[in-house]
């Protein structure tokens, strides 16, 4: 038994069968945001590690695979733009207004928070990219000095509350326009939000996968200068 837990492919056999175990339990329970599969998983995952008693160096050999496949995953992420361009052309003012409003209060709100409750400048970079989609906040985690394993952790963690909070919020605001909602669960929840998005209508999702993107690229660029303030 030992041998097989410690065998090369082991975390990265593990780490897929929780996914795709995760992701069916999503689905038979109707896809409700707090048993998103990613936050599943990584729970199984990290239970399992510690239960094994595999170090978290030896997991992240394992599934070394899983992060060369991040950067192409990236790169995928244009596809929506692809998609919606025309339609964010044609709302592009409300679009970009948007964006810079998200984006301000988003790091206002994090820096704020996080300085007025004393936390060092580590944590505060750590969790600046709490707002974009994981592949995103892996990349700008190293980038910026941040704890990417929190990093990480935080982005998910935004994103889970983001889906299930976001909606309920949207309706007591009487926001309707499927764009809107979808755009707003986008930006704030990311890949999580953007699935939630989808089971309302495609409109929404495709709205949410858009700005999933473009919050991602507007952050790519903002966050390292705010960072230099932390340094």
């Amino acid at each position: 038994m030992n041998a097989v837990v410690h065998a090369p492919g082991f975390g990265l056999a593990l780490t897929v069968a929780a996914y795709l175990g995760a992701g069916e339990l999503h689905r038979r329970l109707g896809r409700p945001a707090l048993l998103a599969p990613v936050l599943v998983a990584m729970v199984v995952v990290a239970g399992a590690l510690e239960l094994l008693g595999i170090p978290y160096e030896e997991y992240l050999a394992s599934v070394s695979v899983l992060t060369l496949l991040l950067g192409p995953a990236t790169v995928a992420l244009a596809l929506p733009l692809l998609r919606s361009g025309r339609a964010l052309l044609a709302d592009r003012a409300a679009v970009l207004a948007t964006l810079l409003v998200t984006g301000v209060v988003s790091v206002a709100v994090t820096v704020a928070a996080l300085v007025g409750l004393g936390a060092d400048d580590g944590l505060v970079l750590t969790a600046l990219p709490r707002s974009v989609t994981t592949p995103v906040a892996l990349t700008l985690g190293e980038a910026i000095g941040a704890n990417t394993a929190l990093a990480v952790v935080l982005t998910l963690v935004s994103g889970v509350l983001g889906a299930t909070v976001g909606p309920w919020l949207l309706d007591r605001v009487r926001v309707v326009d499927p764009r809107a909602r979808g755009f707003a669960l986008g930006v704030v929840s990311h890949g999580i939000g953007t699935s939630r998005a989808l089971a309302e209508s495609d409109v929404a999702g495709g709205w949410s996968s858009a700005a999933m993107v473009l919050n991602a690229l507007a952050m790519t660029a903002a966050l390292p200068v705010v960072a230099a303030l932390f340094r």
